[in-house]
This record gives C-alpha cells, sequence and structure tokens, in this order.
C-alpha cells in the first residue's frame, strides 16, 4: 500500500456561495464542479491545483459530520486525502496495522470515488482519507 498522490484536501465551510469567491477571485482557482452528496449530509465544491484538489465541504444538516466539525472546530481544514489503487485493500492493511477505522469497507463519495476515512485518534490527529476508483 502506498499513495499514488495526495487526492485532495477537504476544507470545511458554512458557506460555498460564501467561500467560493477566494479561491475564484483572489487564489485564481476554477470551481469545476459543484456535487451534493446526500449520505453525507454534505455540498462540495471542487478546484483543481495541479494534481491535488481543494474540496469546499458545506453541511446540508447541522447534524451532518460536517455541521458537527464546525459547531466544534469552526471553518477550516477537515482532512486530508490520498489517492490509492486499491481503497479496500488499503483500509485492511491499515487497519492490520492497528490504526482505527471510521469505515471498514469503501463507500461511495464524491465525483464517483471509493472512499473510506482513518479515525483522527489512530492518526495524530488528522482525518484521512483513503479514495480511489
Amino acid at each position: 500500500m502506498k499513495p499514488t498522490h495526495i487526492e485532495h484536501i477537504g476544507i470545511a465551510v458554512k458557506s460555498l456561495e460564501e467561500s467560493i469567491p477566494y479561491y475564484e477571485e483572489v487564489l485564481g482557482l476554477k470551481c469545476y464542479a459543484v456535487e451534493e452528496v446526500k449520505d453525507q449530509k454534505v455540498k462540495t465544491a471542487f478546484f483543481k491545483v495541479g494534481e491535488t484538489k481543494i474540496e469546499l465541504l458545506e453541511s446540508t444538516d447541522p447534524e451532518g459530520p460536517i455541521g458537527k466539525f464546525i459547531e466544534k472546530k469552526g471553518e477550516g481544514i477537515h482532512h486530508i486525502a490520498f489517492a490509492m489503487e486499491d481503497v479496500a485493500g488499503a483500509l485492511a492493511e491499515t487497519a492490520g496495522k492497528g490504526v482505527r477505522l471510521i469505515d471498514k469497507v469503501p463507500r461511495k463519495g464524491a465525483e464517483g470515488l471509493h472512499i473510506g476515512f482513518l479515525h483522527p485518534k489512530s492518526t495524530g490527529g488528522v482525518l484521512t482519507e483513503f479514495c480511489g476508483k
């Protein structure tokens, strides 16, 4: 198991509408996709920076994971996602090394990717996501 690259950095925001202009007008990036992931209670907006993406995350439900995150910690970096060739295998291998998982098997995420999260209590406080096709 080895990540091929940083797939994206997830940033929790209160409002996509208020946050997108900073990335477009100040940083000169282009929002190329906005998508709602209903089962995760989130709406996402994506920007490319080289091979890596920035994913803005707006909660669609205050009781969803992003809503709770913002309530507790405020807006800011939520997670880092690593691209993996085999998400299921990477999750299994990571669990075998004693890392606590949030997702034992991959689930569907934004942009049609399979995703799985590692618990931040096992990763030095950083919510870590594995994703791939």
